[in-house]
């Protein structure tokens, strides 16, 4: 009786943003962001806001690309650093973000030694503000009271300050764009005090504690 041929397995190579990043193994510690941090493998990260119609279509997108998108916030191209300015950071060009984010995230490699992606997740979750305060009007009087903040606002509110301390950064500095990103990334990734990110969250969430 002659041995059965042995089950076919699939050899489809893995998908990694850039081509060189895998998602898998990627821990995200703070599970109220764990639902809305989407690790979707992708080797470019451009959907082309096919989320755009969706309420709450902004969850499906891959962090990394929310990420280069908040990068690309108009407005400020007249009052960034003239380093930034020849880097082409921020200027509403998708390929352009995509690879100063590619070098940054090489950059990241080379210092760390760690998954760039990874060292992303960590620095979301040490910007992401818990307690935030809200205004409230009552009878003709207006006053602020501390709130807790939604997850989706959470991640918009650390992507905003990592992109606004970046912003900052590439003052005054002979740093390329893709190093500024990268600086940011670790320090806010080690809840560095030097990272902008991680003071404005700081400083939010201890304006919720005087406002309770």
């Amino acid at each position: 009786m002659s041995a059965e041929p042995a089950p076919e397995t699939s050899t489809a190579p893995e998908i990694k943003i850039f081509g060189r990043w895998s998602t898998k193994g990627i821990q995200i510690s703070d599970s109220g962001l764990r639902k809305y941090i989407s690790l979707k493998p992708v080797i470019i990260p451009h959907t082309f806001g096919r989320h755009e119609h969706r309420r709450f279509g902004k969850e499906k997108v891959p962090i990394v690309e929310r990420f280069i998108n908040r990068l690309m916030t108009p407005g400020w191209a007249s009052r960034r650093s003239q380093s930034a300015r020849q880097a082409g950071l921020i200027t509403g060009k998708k390929s352009t973000a995509i690879r100063i984010a590619r070098s940054a995230f090489e950059i990241i490699h080379l210092r760390t030694g760690q998954n760039p992606i990874q060292i992303l997740i960590q620095a979301i979750e040490n910007a992401a503000p818990r307690e935030e305060t809200t205004r409230i009007s009552y009878g003709g009087i207006s006053y602020h009271t501390a709130c807790d903040v939604a997850p989706l606002r959470r991640i918009d509110l650390a992507l905003r300050f990592i992109s606004e301390s970046i912003w900052r950064r590439s003052f005054s500095t002979i740093e390329s764009a893709e190093e500024v990103i990268a600086d940011e990334l670790i320090a806010a990734a080690s809840a560095d005090s030097r990272s902008n990110a991680v003071r404005r969250r700081e400083e939010k969430e201890r304006m919720a504690l005087s406002a309770r």
